[in-house]
């Protein structure tokens, strides 16, 4: 088997795995209990790493991307820009413009119904980034096995509150464990289609990567910057170590960055 292909599989079925058990930590109460106090430091935790992979890892590998398509205009980075920029409206465009707005990771209580139809629309905008959460993966891991792995982390990081997030509105709708467990396990085979259309399809025409990297890249920087940077800021208020959290996944990153290019290299 393509040891490329294989590390694909692995981090997409554990990134499909981790949104499917972040809907059903809502069974059973105590561990949901559990899992709801520890919620808003993972959130904060991912948002810091995903900041860091994104302006450490995925943006200057596409700059350099470029400038080698490039060689005799190595300066103009507008299309690359254009991409980043495009990515990240799309998701803006899905998430609050033709889907409804739920914060990320926060439960919708059974006294604040919603109707079936928002619950399914909320949803159907996640599916536009958890597609693209896929293809990042994919990406990354076409230019370096290190770049892909430090990407698969920023995103199974926040893969568990993306589940919770899913069960709860299916659960504000009124509905049960099987459309939780239905809806969850969507969103999860989303990213993993991502992972493999890309591979199979894009990874096939010439410059792909150049232009899929930038474009995965605005979704990610959105998803941290626009939905979990702003979580991190409401929880953060009354207790500080939440938003130190967010350093701390700064720093995982280039602890992780650090382990992975001396192994690498040795």
């Amino acid at each position: 088997m393509n040891p490329i292909f294989f590390q694909l599989l692995i981090f997409g079925l554990s990134a499909a795995f981790a949104n499917v058990l972040g809907g059903l930590i809502l069974y059973p109460s105590q561990i949901h209990k559990n899992y709801k106090r520890l919620l808003k430091y993972l959130l904060a935790l991912g948002a810091g790493f995903m900041l860091a992979v994104t302006f450490f890892e995925i943006i200057p590998k596409t700059v350099v991307m470029w400038q080698k398509i490039n060689p005799n205009d190595s300066e103009n980075l507008a299309m690359p820009m254009i991409l980043l920029l495009a990515g990240y409206l799309l998701t803006q465009f899905f998430e609050h413009t033709i889907a409804p707005h739920f914060h990320l990771g926060e439960e919708v209580h059974s006294d604040h119904l919603i109707s079936s139809r928002s619950a399914y629309t909320a949803i159907g905008g996640l599916l536009i980034h958890t597609f693209f959460d896929g293809v990042s993966i994919a990406a990354a891991s076409q230019i370096d096995i290190k770049v892909g792995f430090l990407v698969f982390i920023a995103i199974f990081l926040h893969k568990f509150p993306e589940g919770f997030t899913i069960a709860s509105m299916i659960l504000a709708a009124g509905k049960g464990f099987r459309e939780v467990l239905i809806a969850t396990s969507m969103v999860g085979l989303t990213t993993l289609a991502g992972v493999f259309l890309f591979y199979f399809i894009g990874s096939n025409f010439d410059s792909s990567i150049a232009y899929a990297l930038p474009l995965a890249s605005g979704v990610t920087l959105y998803v941290a910057a626009s939905d979990l940077i702003p979580e991190v800021n409401h929880h953060g208020g009354k207790r500080p170590l939440v938003s130190f959290a967010v350093f701390a996944g700064v720093a995982l990153f280039f602890m992780l960055h650090f382990v992975l290019h001396s192994l690498i290299e040795s």
